[in-house]
């Protein structure tokens, strides 16, 4: 079986986490998508990152519906700073019955030569690629580890959900409305 691992902070998951991951476990060669929630990104500020466990909670609230997406909390048992070779490496042993498929934005594929020993990722792993604007030609998009998927393109982050709930403006349908219940329930991203 081969398994996607759709990496991020999900802070908080929202409908482009949900499309992407929807896309390559229906439109590539992939059997299921796992969303890898991370405790902390090595490569980015802390911020206004909130409670790993609420952006657990999000994501798993966001897939309870789906057959072949589901939520990993792996990074949260390893050793921090959580680096992706070192749960991959860590996924491959516990797992040897799967084929574990890297999920990267062109954004982080432009930047993947900063990350730990990442000719080993290459060397070891395919990486599906979705495309993020301002990213189209990634000096590694030729690399035959990787494969540049035809992924749906929205301009939508976090970012700009966690400042729209703090300006007090309606998030609905930017994320599934039991995420959104969750976060007026706890009152998340008001600063």
């Amino acid at each position: 079986m081969k398994i996607g691992l759709l990496f991020g902070s999900f802070n908080p998951i929202h409908i482009g986490h949900l499309i992407i991951a929807n896309y390559m476990a229906n439109h590539t060669a992939l059997d299921k998508v796992w969303l890898v929630v991370s405790p902390q990104n090595p490569l980015k500020k802390y911020g206004d990152l909130i409670n790993t466990y609420d952006r657990l909670e999000m994501a798993k609230l966001a897939t309870d519906n789906s057959v072949n997406i589901t939520v990993s909390d792996v990074e949260l048992k390893l050793p921090q700073p959580s680096y992706t070779i070192d749960t991959l490496a860590f996924l491959k042993e516990k797992h040897p019955e799967y084929e574990f498929v890297l999920i990267m934005g062109s954004d982080n594929l432009a930047t993947l030569h900063k990350w730990k020993n990442y000719r080993l990722i290459l060397r070891d792993y395919q990486i599906f690629v979705y495309p993020r604007p301002g990213y189209e030609n990634a000096e590694l998009a030729a690399h035959p580890s990787v494969t540049i998927t035809m992924t749906p393109q929205m301009e939508l982050s976090a970012t700009f959900i966690r400042k729209s709930i703090a300006e007090k403006k309606n998030i609905q349908y930017f994320v599934p409305d039991a995420v959104l219940s969750f976060i007026e329930s706890k009152g998340l991203y008001r600063v």
